[in-house]
């Protein structure tokens, strides 16, 4: 039986991943693994722009997270949040700099490829605020 989805204080920034959920038009959750780091009181996510979770943000700013692994098995409990995609220079590079220096060699690794790929400039960045 699933544990009782309740509050919790986890600090997101200290999970090496998050189940980051998302929500459908119809109010569906989609749960994904992703990679998070906190700058400046908020908390940062990338991914490709054409993501899924990219186009449910821009119908429906609500998010959830939780810790989990990196298949996207929960380790503790929920907080709630709201999320927008960042478009300024100033703030992108500031969630850049907290990924490449909380992930290191991970995250310089795949920033490579996807610059040799050209993918890199198709990446969208998600500021979110817990609530």
């Amino acid at each position: 039986m699933p544990r009782p989805l309740t509050e919790s204080t986890f600090d997101p920034a200290a999970c090496e991943y998050v189940s980051l959920v998302t929500f459908r038009r119809n109010g569906v959750e989609v749960a994904t693994p992703v990679w998070i780091a906190g700058h400046r009181g908020q908390y940062f996510v990338f991914s490709e722009g054409r993501a899924g979770k990219v186009r449910r943000l821009r119908n429906n700013p609500a998010v959830r997270l939780a810790p989990c692994d990196f298949r996207g098995r929960l380790r503790g409990d929920w907080r709630h949040g709201r999320a927008r995609l960042v478009d300024d220079a100033s703030t992108l590079a500031g969630a850049y700099e907290a990924l490449r220096d909380k992930y290191g060699w991970k995250m310089k690794t795949i920033d490579a490829l996807a610059k040799l790929s050209g993918r890199y400039g198709r990446r969208a960045m998600i500021e979110i605020t817990l609530t």
